[in-house]
């Protein structure tokens, strides 16, 4: 994929899914951002132009929601809640009908066979499996305030490095 688009030149921004169907590692897009040597958002939510040609991009994490600029050219791969699909019109499904679209191989890509596919794959799924819950888990409840100490606490009875 990253061959594919350096063959297509001046790309500003490649767009890709949250993750594959297939391994389900959500690898894709970071990976061929690196090798396009280009900067990468994840689990990116809604984009926005900015004023100075960056785009402005709020992601959602386990933690919460972070915004972001990035430059471009960047990649970024998207939730469902980027947006809705539009219908196109009947115009531009018939230009649609008619578009040539180029299909490229290994060979026109400058790739040998052995580098791309399963074979090429930097990684691969060997097993799925859930995690084991964990019972150590420690709850800390109260004020922000109330919680940092209670934290403070449990690190330096553990006897955490540097705390």
């Amino acid at each position: 994929l990253a061959a594919a688009v350096s063959k297509l030149a001046d790309v500003d921004l490649v767009i890709c899914g949250k993750q594959a169907v297939d391994g389900d590692t959500a690898q894709v897009g970071p990976e061929m951002a690196t090798l396009l040597d280009i900067p990468y958002a994840t689990l990116v939510r809604s984009i926005e132009w900015t004023s100075g040609g960056d785009l402005k991009v709020t992601r959602q994490t386990d933690e919460g929601i972070e915004i972001w600029r990035l430059p471009l050219p960047s990649l970024i791969t998207v939730l469902k809640e980027v947006g809705e699909p539009r219908m196109p019109s009947l115009r531009h499904k018939m230009r649609a009908k008619k578009a040539q679209i180029p299909v490229w191989g290994a060979a026109d890509l400058g790739l040998s066979p052995d580098s791309v596919g399963l074979c090429g794959s930097y990684t691969q799924v060997v097993r799925v499996f859930s995690p084991p819950r964990r019972s150590d888990r420690v709850f800390i409840e109260g004020s922000v305030e109330e919680q940092a100490e209670a934290l403070y606490r449990y690190l330096k009875e553990a006897k955490v490095p540097g705390i």
